[in-house]
């Protein structure tokens, strides 16, 4: 138990042992040594040295030849039992103790170690020192204690009970909730510089998150050669097409701009997500009082992100919608429509013939028979020579085509994903954040401020109830223990005037301002009342 006080190193350690006693056994200075290792702020005192064996002192004892101390031993002989039970003064005892070690020369020269007075005297101006040492960082401690129980007790407030009181406190509630919120997203709060926080995480989001997952879309990753032919055969029908059709290059562009949907839309429950712990974030020494409003104010927040969400979530999926609806072929970057039909134009076409055909200069047609036979002929040749070559060049056409098809889905797809990654910051923001900053605090009001949930909402914990009144007692200990340190003279020689020691004719020290005659009264027995012999142990 006594080392929870003597384990302080402001503590000074009076530790006591027997001198009819091995020193090195003493409970006092093992505990001592344990608390102050290198004995700097320990005070040796031997008792009982009256009743040692013959032949025997404690004279290595007090010169610390046995178990050294920076204050060194004082040693005192106290009043017996003896002396107790026939009311022996204390005046008598400090004469017999005086005479003791005047006349052993044993403790010849130890006359500043030795009686109760040397001992008065030598705890007074150590702990002199000690006050001088330990005043200035015991007034520090002090101050910073009575600042940071006067800004939690500010914290906990007073406590309001009249319905008025109560919605004023509500209303600076929902006040600097709202403040807060929007200092978080516009990290005007205290910035941290270990994470991401608030409206740098919303950008994050934007620029990293949502980005990225645009750009880890493969249009074609999912379309094959054989599924662009069969597409253009499809949509040919029963006559197949002779040029490139429109239909499978929308189907596949349409295919593909559906893709984008999912990330756009994971991109603003992302930053529904962050706006909800931002708002948790919110205001969290205050709402600790109230656990009902703190409640309160967590559901009517989420309801009203999700309201906010629903309108982004609407809008991004109508503009995904506008962009499978209408493709722009005619954006300055697509490459397509007149430019792929000359590209396999040029390919599929047959170089043309140097033979022509003789015929008469005005249109007339002249000749034989013989001559229009011939005729025929050439041009059924010409005919054959041009449907080999349609066969020949087919397949190069469909395989163009379909790289045509997919260059330009690509192409396509590109184009509405940064359609989407610069439209999103815009909508979200206006739908989720703004939506939030602006009518946040007018939604709390109407749902929260409320003449019959006031008592409700503004009911404090017993936790807090407690709590409150211990720091209000704690806050006026400290107001006290600092008013009196700032009335307490911190320089030595003013303690010591406060303090000053006078001598009265029997060695014994005093306390200065209490009166010698009220002091002589106490002792009215002569030292010639004092006993020969002491047998029994002296106590102080």
């Amino acid at each position: 138990m006594i080392m929870q006080y003597i384990k302080h190193p402001s503590c000074i350690i009076l530790a006591v042992s027997p001198a009819n006693a091995d020193l090195a056994n003493s409970d006092a200075l093992q505990l001592a040594r344990l608390a102050d290792p290198d004995g700097s702020r320990t005070i040796g005192v031997i008792t009982k040295l009256d009743i040692m064996d013959r032949g025997t002192d404690a004279r290595n004892f007090l010169l610390g030849n046995v178990i050294p101390l920076k204050f060194g031993y004082v040693g005192v002989v106290n009043r017996s039992q003896e002396d107790i039970n026939f009311n022996r003064s204390v005046q008598d005892a400090l004469a017999f103790e005086e005479k003791f070690f005047s006349t052993l020369p044993a403790y010849n020269g130890l006359a500043h170690c030795c009686g109760v007075p040397q001992l008065a005297k030598k705890l007074n101006m150590i702990l002199l020192k000690h006050i001088t040492n330990m005043l200035p960082g015991l007034k520090t401690r002090i101050n910073a204690q009575l600042v940071a129980v006067a800004k939690e007790h500010a914290a906990y407030g007073d406590t309001v009970e009249s319905a008025a009181g109560q919605g004023v406190q509500l209303l600076n509630i929902l006040r600097k909730y709202c403040e807060a919120f929007s200092s978080m997203v516009e990290g005007k709060n205290r910035v941290s510089t270990d994470k991401l926080s608030g409206g740098a995480r919303v950008h994050y989001i934007f620029q990293s998150i949502f980005v990225k997952s645009l750009e880890e879309i493969d249009p074609c990753k999912s379309i094959t050669d054989d599924d662009v032919r069969t597409t253009i055969q499809n949509s040919g029908g029963p006559k197949g097409a002779m040029f490139l059709p429109e239909v499978p290059f929308e189907i596949l562009v349409r295919k593909q701009i559906g893709r984008l949907l999912d990330p756009s839309l994971q991109c603003a429950q992302f930053i529904y997500d962050e706006l909800i712990k931002i708002s948790h974030g919110c205001l969290i020494t205050e709402l600790q009082k109230f656990p009902v409003l703190k409640k309160r104010m967590s559901e009517v927040v989420c309801s009203f992100l999700r309201d906010g969400l629903r309108p982004a979530e609407t809008m991004i999926t109508h503009i995904i919608e506008m962009e499978m609806d209408y493709i722009n072929t005619s954006h300055p970057s697509f490459v397509g429509g007149t430019k792929v039909v000359e590209l396999a134009k040029h390919e599929v076409l047959p170089p043309k013939t140097s033979t022509s055909l003789s015929g008469h200069k005005d249109g007339t047609i002249v000749g034989s028979e013989i001559q229009l036979t011939a005729e025929r002929s050439q041009k059924s040749r010409a005919v054959f020579a041009r449907d080999a070559t349609r066969r020949a060049t087919s397949e190069q056409a469909s395989m163009e085509a379909g790289t045509s098809l997919t260059g330009g889905s690509q192409i396509r797809n590109s184009q509405v994903g940064g359609n989407s990654s610069s439209k999103l910051p815009s909508i979200i923001p206006l739908k989720e954040v703004n939506h939030t900053k602006r009518d946040l605090h007018n939604f709390l009001i109407r749902k929260l401020y409320r003449e019959n949930l006031l008592n409700e909402l503004m009911r404090e914990t017993d936790e807090v109830l407690i709590r409150r009144q211990r720091i209000q007692e704690m806050l006026e200990i400290l107001k006290q223990a600092h008013r009196t340190l700032e009335e307490f003279p911190i320089e030595a020689d003013n303690i010591e005037k406060g303090y000053n020691l006078t001598e009265h004719a029997t060695g014994l020290s005093k306390i200065h301002g209490v009166s010698g005659d009220s002091t002589n009264g106490i002792y009215t027995s002569s030292p010639n009342c004092y006993p020969p012999h002491q047998a029994s142990h002296m106590v102080l």
